[in-house]
């Protein structure tokens, strides 16, 4: 009986902060934009860059909801290859930069401060082996496991031989707070609904 009031209010508490749940509405428009969202990411990220995404997934909704922030997920991008790699529900995997942008409502490309033009390559390697790992969906929740891997700690994970050793990250790094640790070079959405 005494968790009764705490679930009640968390309920009152998060209907406080809910996010818009954004869907698809318009299939030709959403092509003009993909194709303008490439356009920008072919003509500024680099390998290693983080696509920093408000997706239309279920889970993009969850994350954005229970963060309280309107961004959902990461991926780390190749620029020779024009590959993603991404931690989702089905683990560590490789997505083509089409498919992730498809899947997309907005997208920030995000410089690492870790990273430089000699590490990306091999920060590329170390996500690249990490492909087929399992997805941390404790971690999610501050209960991080060895091996397993969320997307934005898989995002941040690639650069840990490069850390100044002052970074301080909290139990959850959230999508939405990648900026934290590096410079948006690029954001899809109009200026005016910023």
């Amino acid at each position: 009986m005494k968790l009764l009031p705490i679930l009640i209010t968390l309920i009152l508490v998060s209907g406080c902060v809910a996010r818009p749940i954004i869907t698809r509405k318009d299939d030709s428009k959403h092509l003009i934009q993909n194709q303008a969202i490439k356009r920008k990411v072919l003509e500024i990220a680099k390998t290693g860059d983080w696509l920093v995404i408000r997706g239309y997934h279920s889970t993009d909704n969850l994350v954005s909801n229970a963060t309280g922030i309107p961004i959902s997920h990461v991926g780390i991008f190749n620029s020779e290859s024009s590959q993603i790699i991404e931690a989702e529900g089905k683990g560590v995997h490789l997505s083509k930069l089409e498919d992730f942008i498809d899947k997309s409502y907005r997208l920030l490309i995000i410089r690492p401060r870790w990273r430089t033009e000699e590490n990306a390559g091999h920060a590329w390697i170390t996500a690249l082996k990490l492909v087929g790992n399992s997805y941390d969906f404790l971690g999610t929740i501050g209960f991080n496991f060895p091996r397993k891997y969320y997307c934005s700690e898989l995002a941040v994970y690639v650069y840990e031989k490069w850390y100044s050793g002052k970074e301080k990250f909290p139990d959850v790094i959230k999508p939405g707070e990648l900026y934290l640790y590096g410079n948006v070079l690029y954001d899809s959405l109009p200026r005016d609904e910023i």
